[in-house]
């Protein structure tokens, strides 16, 4: 008995040593791989970056950093970033499975930002421009006070300097943790959209894959023109909300931005590859 004790006592770190190895080498090998959310093929990470975070099998467009939005969108060293001294304010002293001001607290430390929104001035093609960019990191890129007053500073300076201003969406919705306070930000935001659009400066929208509730419901639908990325998911509730509510088959493809072009409820589809472009021609016949 005590020569199988003995052993015990030798096996156990060795095989604990081998058990991090294994850890660590599968960890290792799934980050070098990635599933895309549409085809579900898995795509060498690598070359997904180097395809501007586009799925080379099915043409799906992963989201991408406000960092990577900004390089790819804007004329180079353009962007100013705008009112990013607003912090958001725990109203409600709201706890769910831990308290809102704790987890405000973490996220601003992982997403090095205050908030879901990044705004600021910019050039495409050498136009004046100003921008409103959500970052689906920071919370799901919820609608909350300060995403909600950041737009509306934005939509007020476009309108008092005559400059157009692009929001570029992707959020699950109204942040819960706000109650009252996050949803009144919906109608804020288009009042300030209408002052916007009655001075006759042009207000541009484009959805992301995913951009849904409050803000597809209000500032994300409102755009003079409204583009959408290849396959982005764009709709109010979610379809397993819709499907079980109307007890019925939902069609193919519904809420994906071809979807939506096909019934009009947009305006284009636009690759990564071809916004800024797209951008440009519409900024220079329209403003």
């Amino acid at each position: 008995m005590g020569l199988f004790k003995k052993k015990d006592k030798e096996k156990k770190p060795y095989r604990e040593i081998d058990i991090q190895k294994e850890i660590s080498k599968a960890e290792k090998e799934e980050s070098l791989w990635k599933k895309c959310n549409s085809c579900q093929e898995l795509l060498y990470r690598k070359e997904v970056e180097r395809n501007q975070h586009v799925c080379p099998k099915c043409f799906y467009h992963f989201p991408i950093t406000v960092e990577d939005r900004i390089a790819l969108t804007f004329d180079r060293g353009s962007f100013s970033e705008l009112h990013s001294g607003v912090e958001p304010v725990d109203f409600l002293r709201f706890k769910d499975t831990k308290p809102y001001k704790t987890r405000l607290a973490e996220t601003q430390e992982s997403a090095k930002r205050n908030d879901a929104l990044v705004c600021g001035s910019a050039k495409i093609g050498g136009i004046s421009i100003l921008a409103a960019i959500f970052d689906f990191n920071f919370m799901g890129g919820s609608l909350g006070s300060v995403v909600g007053e950041k737009i509306t500073r934005t939509l007020e300076e476009g309108a008092g300097q005559r400059l157009p201003v692009i929001l570029f969406c992707s959020s699950g919705g109204a942040r819960m943790q706000e109650g009252i306070m996050s949803l009144m930000q919906m109608s804020k935001v288009s009042g300030a959209i209408y002052n916007l659009k009655s001075s006759r400066v042009p207000y541009i929208t484009v959805l992301t894959d995913p951009t849904l509730g409050g803000v597809s419901a209000s500032m994300g639908m409102l755009g003079d023109v409204i583009i959408a990325e290849p396959k982005a998911m764009i709709g109010f509730a979610g379809e397993r909300v819709i499907r079980e509510t109307i007890k019925a088959k939902l069609p193919p493809g519904f809420q994906r931005a071809e979807y939506l072009l096909e019934h009009g409820m947009i305006d284009m589809i636009s690759s990564r590859k071809e916004l800024k472009q797209k951008l440009y021609t519409l900024l220079s016949l329209i403003t």
